[in-house]
């Protein structure tokens, strides 16, 4: 057919016969000098026994028939078959199906498979000396397509079509060769086509015969090839350059401007005003908030973010009695808010009249909030002021008036686009000159069309207070508008005259942890590095003193990618520009140490490290992976820190929990500032903005606005937490923070600067002196601290209840009786107290936990299941006690025993006269009783203790401000002393103790003694020591006198109490006092 222009048929085969079919026709292409690219698709053809391809062709060498096997040696272009220069082509044994009478041929570079019917094929290189392939598959099929060089081939059978896909790699089994190889066959070969046609043909010849495997063996492939792949997907999109490069375009860059006012920035205009002024000298710095229910939705968003500013607050609800609003000719609160305008402009005339005269005698303002309601108000005016609201609106693009006099903490100037918050929105109206405009909004022109332009709406508005003389702030919609949080504290501000300012200043530190730490392809590179510093700078003009706070774990350093590691040498080369902390060597958590010297060694691995990396090991700041030990507090933790870093001020979220983010504290635990961490919404795993929870737009709701937005405005001290990983990738952290900051300056006057944590740390507990003292919360009350708990504690050790006291009421015999129940047990004996450990109301509180904890060991096998409690007659009246205590055990159980005041008095320093004291041996007890104010501080302290604890409603309102009553137990101390039997009895039923013991067979009077003593056989007992029970002369008449009269208010509050709580009678001593006249 050489030359030949003619059509011919395409070849095909039936599976039962030699019967042919027109597939179609196509015209042969012709020998040329040149040979067309590989990329050209082959077709094969059959013509009396020659077969042709448009890209060159084939002749028939031999053609053998033997049985049903047809023998068919095809050559490329006068190529013989055969390896070594100048070999190629194609040796095709045809073999009908279901028989295996093939026998290969001879001569070396063949090979053949035996197969069950179909075909075999054997392939040459491409003219090259040694380049010899083969591949040997089977099928069934009897059409194909070949594409020479390209990526289709298409063969067909009765079962249908099927297509594969080449590649350059060998996944085909074939051996694909070089494009220089390729070339050089064409320059030996111009005329013919190339040798390496005849591989490319076999590798679809591969392909078309893989048809007959089996089908399930097909399926299988098909599952793991896709497993696999995926596998391989996840690794190279998530974790090599491929991923930096596809990501690269999708990195946000903030997009903040500031509208510009006048020709200058808006962050240029004049500084805050000042609201401070006389009339703030006769108010508290307090909120009374009056709210519709306790439960009402924005009356808990007013509270919450009091809260957050630490500005202190008193809720009532409204339609009540006004509360007392004065105290000693001064007022008792700043400004008064109504939740619901309503409500005040409601109130009856009495209330009404007498809450107005006060905001008029003390200049105090009120802040009122439009109430959403179902009916839609137009125009309607507020009972008594020449004032018009418009109500259930939409709207959107507020701005704020420049000029009024309240703003101070927010900035006007520029607007907040897009639609407002909810579809309730009141607007205001008016006609009188005591109103002035706060806060604009535009109709949303989506629900209001228009074609006009519609002039600015009125949303928050200010009376100055020409109508009636009182100031006020009215707000057309709550807070969940973010700028009306701003407004409200600027109202504060304003209405209290200075009195409720918030400090402008706010100090930024942002930790980076994890450095070096981290999986490959999510650390840090070269050009990350470099816009870590260019961000770093940009920051620093806004925010001077800014530099990044980089916490370090050297045993991961060099770990990443080739790029990564280059990272690693570009941060190190550019130390001087960051300031570092140590994190921990091998990044473990500290509370897994349960060995100070293995703790101190891996932290001076650490400091090694630093040392010999040029990275400065002073700054006396240190943050443990995870905020591991921090809180809960690991003691050798502290210690280690100390002992190898010296270090002074660390931080955590964990205290007292991390949620909600307005009750983060501070406090000091040996000698170590411990300040309040706050998050971002950057964690380890968001390295991405389009796989960030929510979208960019989740993220920049809380920029522009929102959470990380207020969490800067609320704190004056702001140290957050980010990970390296947040640096690299899409570099999250770099554009979160230079945005927020940009949105700060455009929205407030806040200065922003940065400073290194120790001085962050002194300036925190100069505003916050309160929190110095710790508090220590049980672990096991949230999931997140058990997690940083150390396994070797456990909670089921600490008391179930605690006998509180007051001293000399009888609690010695009750420990003792009480140690007598098979199903109780005590803490172990503390070597300065015995057996009172006085944790809660001493310095013993802060050595924390632990020391704690080690009183009441795990129990013995067999013994889990006692009852522990404790026993501090001192707890009854600390002050501190009962807040602490409930901390860490808020479900115990209280125990109190009370006797008469005078008597426990009395009792008080005849012991303390016992034990040698000089004050009580050189002063008589009336002496110490009437010790004034003036007298030594000895003598005053010995007074105190005497008198203060019989005051015992005070001190029981306080532990009832954290308990409930359920959880209080009062003894008659003087039926502890006569009827022991059956005061224990009632103890165990309200401890719910089992089995119950009969104290009846373990307690019995002991004459000489004069109380009860255990029963340690028929004729002998075992009483408390000499210091119990001890026989001292009476009361004199003047002291008793004295006492009566001081205590009686103290002992009619007691007595109201008691009936108020209802589960005791009224003791028979109290009634005695009570019925006692001087």
């Amino acid at each position: 057919m050489k030359g030949s222009d003619s059509r011919t048929k395409l070849w095909s085969t039936s599976s039962t016969g030699s019967s042919q079919q027109d597939l179609a026709t196509t015209p042969t292409a012709t020998t040329s000098t040149t040979t067309t690219p590989y990329s050209v698709q082959q077709q094969f053809a059959m013509e009396n026994g020659r077969y042709s391809t448009n890209n060159g062709l084939y002749d028939e060498d031999t053609t053998s028939r033997t049985g049903s096997t047809v023998n068919l040696l095809l050559t490329g272009g006068g190529g013989s078959p055969g390896p070594g220069a100048g070999g190629g082509g194609l040796k095709l044994t045809a073999t009908a199906a279901d028989k295996t009478n093939h026998i290969p041929p001879t001569g070396s570079g063949y090979g053949t498979v035996r197969s069950g019917g179909g075909l075999s094929c054997t392939i040459h290189g491409f003219n090259g000396e040694s380049d010899t392939g083969s591949c040997t598959v089977n099928s069934h099929s009897h059409s194909s397509h070949f594409t020479n060089g390209g990526s289709t081939t298409s063969s067909s059978s009765s079962k249908g079509n099927y297509f594969f896909g080449s590649s350059s790699g060998n996944s085909t089994g074939c051996h694909h060769h070089s494009q220089q190889q390729q070339q050089y066959h064409h320059h030996h070969h111009p005329h013919h086509g190339s040798g390496g046609g005849s591989a490319t043909v076999f590798a679809r010849c591969c392909l078309y015969l893989t048809k007959g495997l089996n089908l399930r063996l097909c399926a299988g492939a098909l599952v793991i090839v896709t497993i696999v792949s995926m596998l391989c997907y996840n690794y190279y999109m998530d974790s090599s350059p491929i991923a930096s490069f596809m990501h690269r375009d999708t990195r946000p860059a903030p997009l903040i401007h500031c509208r510009m006012l006048n020709g200058k920035a808006a962050i240029e205009a004049s500084p805050a005003p000042d609201h401070r002024s006389e009339a703030r000298l006769r108010i508290d710095p307090k909120v009374l908030v009056f709210v519709e229910t306790t439960y009402s939705r924005l009356g808990r968003d007013i509270a919450e973010l009091l809260v957050y500013n630490r500005i202190k607050y008193k809720v009532e609800v409204a339609g009540k009695s006004v509360p007392v609003l004065t105290i000693q000719d001064k007022g008792r609160y700043g400004v008064i808010v109504f939740e619901n305008l309503e409500k005040y402009l409601q109130m009856d005339n009495w209330n009404r009249q007498l809450l107005d005269k006060y905001c008029r005698d003390y200049s105090v303002g009120i802040i009122g909030f439009v109430a959403p309601s179902e009916e839609t108000l137009v125009g309607a005016q507020l009972r008594g002021f020449p004032l018009f609201v418009h109500t259930n609106l939409r709207l959107r693009d507020a701005s704020l008036n420049p000029g009024s006099p309240v703003l101070r903490l927010t900035r006007a100037g520029d607007t907040a686009w897009g639609p407002l918050p909810g579809g309730d929105w009141a607007v205001f109206q008016h006609n009188h000159s005591s109103y002035e405009p706060l806060e604009w909004a535009q109709r949303n022109t989506q629900d209001y069309p228009t074609d006009g332009v519609q002039p600015p709406l009125t949303t928050v508005i200010q009376d100055h207070g020409r109508v009636d003389g009182i100031q006020r702030v009215l707000f057309g919609s709550g807070l969940k508008f973010w700028l009306h949080r701003l407004l409200f504290l600027d109202a504060l501000s304003y209405l209290s005259h200075g009195q409720l300012s918030l400090n402008l200043e706010r100090r930024i530190l942002i930790d980076v942890d994890d450095i070096f730490v981290g999986e490959k392809g999510t650390r840090l590179k070269p050009d990350d590095v470099h816009a870590l510093i260019a961000t770093q700078n940009r920051i620093r003009g806004m925010v001077p003193g800014f530099r990044f706070n980089l916490g370090f774990s050297g045993k991961y350093f060099h770990h990443g990618t080739h790029d990564e590691n280059l990272g690693d040498d570009m941060l190190l080369r550019n130390v001087e520009h960051f300031t570092w902390f140590s994190h921990m060597w091998n990044h473990q958590q500290p509370h897994l140490y349960d060995n100070l010297t293995t703790l101190m060694n891996d932290m001076i691995l650490n400091k090694d490290f630093a040392k010999e990396k040029g990275i400065p090991t002073d700054s006396g700041y240190s943050v443990s992976p995870h905020h591991s030990g921090v809180y809960p507090a690991h003691e050798l933790l502290y210690m280690a820190w100390k002992k190898v870093w010296n270090i002074k001020v660390t931080s955590t979220e964990e205290y007292p929990h991390l949620r909600p983010a307005r009750l983060r504290r501070g406090f000091i635990h040996r000698n170590i500032m411990v300040l309040p961490r706050q998050t971002c919404g950057l964690f380890t795993h968001t390295m991405y903005i389009d796989r960030y929870p929510g979208g960019r737009d989740k993220l920049d709701e809380s920029i522009q606005g929102g959470e990380l937005f207020q969490t800067i405005v609320y704190n004056p001290i702001n140290i957050f937490m980010t990970h390296m990983s947040n640096y690299g990738s899409d570099r999250l952290a770099l554009y979160t923070f230079e945005s927020v900051i940009k949105f700060l300056r455009c929205w407030t006057n806040l200065k922003l600067t940065s400073a290194p944590p120790l001085q962050l740390g002194e300036t925190y507990f100069k505003l916050h002196p309160d929190e110095t003292d710790p508090i220590w919360g049980n672990p096991c009350d949230d999931p997140r601290h058990i997690k940083i708990w150390s396994r070797n504690k456990s909670c089921d050790t600490l008391p179930k209840f605690l006998v509180i006291g007051p001293q000399k009421t009888g609690t010695t015999a009750l420990y003792t009786f009480l140690s007598l129940h098979p199903s109780v047990a005590s803490n172990l004996p503390n070597p300065d107290t015995f057996e009172e450990i006085q944790f809660f109301n001493g310095n013993n509180y802060y050595r924390g936990l632990d020391w704690y904890q080690n009183f009441f060991p795990v129990q013995p096998n067999g013994t889990n299941g006692r009852y522990m409690f404790e026993k501090s007659a001192t707890y009854f009246d600390g002050e501190l006690v009962p807040r602490r205590a409930h901390a860490l055990l808020p479900h115990a159980k209280l125990v109190t025993i009370l006797i008469s005041p005078a008597k426990r008095a009395y009792s008080w320093y005849q012991h303390i006269k016992a034990h040698g004291d000089p004050i009580a041996n050189n002063y008589s007890f009336y002496q110490v009783i009437m010790a004034s104010d003036s007298a030594p501080k000895p003598l005053r302290d010995l007074r105190n203790r005497c008198l203060n604890p019989g005051k015992y409603a005070q001190h029981l309102e306080r532990w009832l401000a954290y308990y409930p009553q359920q959880q209080l137990h009062i003894i008659d101390g003087e039926q502890l002393k006569s009827n022991p039997v059956e005061v224990m009895m009632e103890l165990q039923r309200f401890l719910k103790l089992s089995p119950t013991f009969d104290y009846s067979e373990h307690l019995r009077f002991d004459n000489k003694k004069g109380f009860y003593c255990q029963i340690v056989n028929e004729n002998k007992n075992k009483c408390l020591g000499k210091s119990k029970g001890r026989q001292y002369p009476p009361m004199d008449d003047k002291s008793a006198k004295w006492l009566q009269r001081y205590y009686q208010n103290h002992n009619s509050a007691l007595n109201k109490l008691l009936k108020k709580l209802g589960s005791r009678p009224i003791p028979q001593w109290l009634k005695d006092d009570l019925s006692t006249t001087s």
